[in-house]
């Protein structure tokens, strides 16, 4: 029985906790969004209109659900590749974990200098263009700036989802594995019949950690190009931060909430299509 209120005590703190730092913060915004900003008048849906229909909003949810579509599926595989072969190679496992964990412990700044090195108009890689007589790239104010944003997201967060994805291999009994192997089976077959479906529970959260992670990929943008970047990486957290600049805060409340009910609707189509995966299974 004690140790029955111990966990009720615990539960009721966290409830607490989340309530009084997320709850309530959110609901404020909510009541906000269908607020004007001057007299607190309900206007109902007009801060939504407006923010549906404002342009710079579409670019920037159309840039972000691009980023979201191309660099998730990128970072899931490789970190699920790299963490397979670590799993299947525990000698070399250690130290390959250091290296892919290293990027996240380099400081925001750190990476931003080493962007600044390498694709500003003066850096390194337009000086071996220089070198080799080809014309500089304006990499930063360009269509390549996208998919320099892509690559180092995917540089930063390897480690992380590999640690994830070996978590989740460690729930597979070495034992079956071992069975397997004497059975014949190739490294192949046992990836297919073994190792993905036993971490096919633990894929959901991988994705939904990386989905999250991808919404903070603003710090090392913002810090390069500034609060306007070139169109490709406008993102909605610039789009969110000069509202906030601007005191346009009846349209970034409204669009707070669109950006978490589209969050929450895909991680419930996930959710969903996991669990009729499940059934199948």
């Amino acid at each position: 029985m004690q140790n029955n209120k111990k966990g009720y005590l615990f539960i009721f703190l966290s409830l607490a906790g989340v309530s009084v730092f997320l709850m309530l913060p959110y609901l404020d915004i909510l009541m906000k969004s269908f607020s004007s900003v001057s007299g607190g008048e309900v206007i109902g849906l007009d801060n939504f209109k407006q923010v549906i229909q404002n342009e710079a909003f579409q670019v920037a949810m159309k840039n972000t659900g691009r980023f979201i579509i191309v660099c998730i599926p990128l970072l899931l595989l490789l970190s699920l590749a790299i963490s397979i072969y670590i799993y299947e190679n525990p000698r070399l496992g250690n130290m390959m974990k250091t290296t892919f964990l290293i990027p996240m412990a380099i400081p925001i700044t750190s990476v931003v200098l080493m962007w600044r090195f390498l694709f500003d108009d003066k850096g390194i890689l337009n000086g071996i263009l220089c070198s080799l007589g080809l014309d500089t790239v304006s990499w930063m104010n360009g269509s390549a700036a996208f998919w320099i944003l892509v690559g180092s997201y995917i540089w930063k967060n390897l480690g992380y989802n590999i640690i994830l994805w070996l978590a989740a291999l460690a729930t597979i009994d070495p034992q079956v594995q071992s069975a397997a192997k004497l059975d014949g089976a190739s490294g192949f077959q046992r990836l297919v019949r073994i190792t993905l479906p036993s971490v096919k529970n633990g894929t959901f959260i991988v994705v939904v950690l990386a989905i999250l992670n991808s919404f903070k990929v603003f710090r090392e943008v913002y810090l390069v190009a500034g609060d306007y970047p070139h169109e490709s990486i406008y993102m909605i957290q610039h789009l969110f931060n000069n509202w906030f600049r601007e005191l346009e805060l009846n349209k970034l409340a409204a669009g707070a909430v669109i950006d978490s009910a589209v969050l929450i609707i895909l991680i419930l189509i996930l959710q969903k299509c996991w669990k009729k995966g499940g059934t199948k299974l």
